[in-house]
């Protein structure tokens, strides 16, 4: 795959009527301590309507900066960004009655209901009331929040607000939902629970989704994904085209004596290696692909451990991206390996013991 060649011909063409959104040679800096500190540059990408378009890079890539250039609340310091084939910079309020955007920090009212927040909301919208029990009745099915209606928004778990937030930003159907790393912190059922929803939008609403996400799974279940890098954009792309580029470099090893973090930060260390992680009992390897990766070549005990071939997934793709472009940083998506040798704690030693613990808080179950 060419990285260096991000842009594909679907990117010259935004008259299109499939085209949700474009972004076009578009560049952006801040001030910072007296200098000046560029976010994004000459970044051009497309998002199709009915389709999810993702997001994903380490801190400090510029996705937000993106999607606040989208949803109007941010200038361009050059190019151009159409939403729904609305120039943003030139009508920014009309690019915001077509799209719904939800930051990380979504503007919940802790003190008030769940009712209160949607009845607020839809105010703001300019929504009937004679609408909005029908509009409520659907938004909190699909959120599963119904038995909540009452309950204050500082009394729900962390997953909850942020149903409560898409379903705020949802008050009125948009053409454009723009979400900024919606499930950060919040539990994988939530996650779950999340992603079905954006599914449902997007497949039985026709909503296109534009996305930003910290977790390289949720990448996979976008339609096309960007990788962002320093503020470029390294590709936009199929994720399983992405994954399918370290096709044939990708493989499993195992130790019976079950060393595994020995075992990785062995591995971690030879030069045929691009990343070594453990998932499992296993260290998962993306080779490079100059080498043919055998037992014999890492020098390990052929009696001892396996290798075999494994299928390439989205995150092979991505960091195999990453250090083609020879990035010093690492995303905090990455799996982080402990360096605290922990291989001296024997096999079915117990470490933590919880028996029959409860706990219940006064305002939540």
């Amino acid at each position: 795959m060419n990285y260096s060649s991000p842009i594909d011909s679907r990117l010259r063409d935004n008259t299109k009527n499939n085209t949700a959104l474009c972004l076009k040679d578009v560049s952006k800096s801040f001030r910072s301590g007296g200098r000046r500190a560029q976010a994004l540059k000459a970044v051009s990408l497309t998002a199709q309507k009915g389709q999810i378009t993702g997001l994903v890079g380490p801190d400090g890539a510029g996705k937000t900066t993106i999607l606040r250039l989208c949803a109007g609340l941010l200038k361009v310091d050059s190019g151009d960004i159409l939403v729904m084939g609305i120039n943003v910079g030139k009508r920014p309020l009309a690019v915001q009655s077509v799209i719904g955007y939800m930051p990380q920090q979504f503007g919940l009212y802790e003190e008030l209901s769940v009712r209160e927040n949607l009845d607020l909301y839809a105010d703001l919208q300019g929504i009937p009331v004679n609408e909005r029990r029908e509009k409520y009745e659907q938004l909190m099915s699909m959120t599963r929040l119904g038995d909540f209606m009452d309950r204050l928004a500082g009394k729900l778990s962390g997953g909850m607000k942020q149903k409560l937030g898409l379903a705020c930003t949802l008050i009125r159907s948009p053409s454009l939902l723009i979400l900024d790393e919606p499930t950060v912190g919040v539990d994988p059922i939530s996650r779950r629970e999340l992603w079905s929803i954006v599914s449902h939008l997007v497949e039985d609403e026709n909503i296109s989704v534009f996305i930003s996400t910290t977790y390289l799974d949720e990448a996979e279940r976008c339609h096309r994904v960007g990788v962002l890098k320093q503020g470029e954009l390294l590709i936009l792309d199929d994720p399983g085209k992405i994954a399918g580029s370290q096709q044939g470099n990708t493989f499993q090893v195992r130790r019976f004596d079950r060393k595994k973090r020995k075992l990785q930060r062995l591995l971690s260390k030879h030069q045929a290696v691009m990343d070594a992680v453990i998932v499992g009992d296993a260290v998962r390897l993306i080779i490079k692909a100059d080498y043919r990766p055998t037992v014999e070549l890492f020098g390990l005990d052929t009696e001892n451990v396996t290798l075999e071939p494994v299928e390439p997934r989205f995150e092979d793709g991505y960091v195999a991206m990453l250090e083609h472009e020879k990035t010093q940083e690492r995303s905090s998506d990455d799996l982080n390996i402990s360096e605290k040798d922990s291989d001296n704690v024997d096999v079915g030693q117990t470490v933590i013991s919880v028996d029959h613990v409860g706990k219940r808080f006064k305002d939540f179950d």
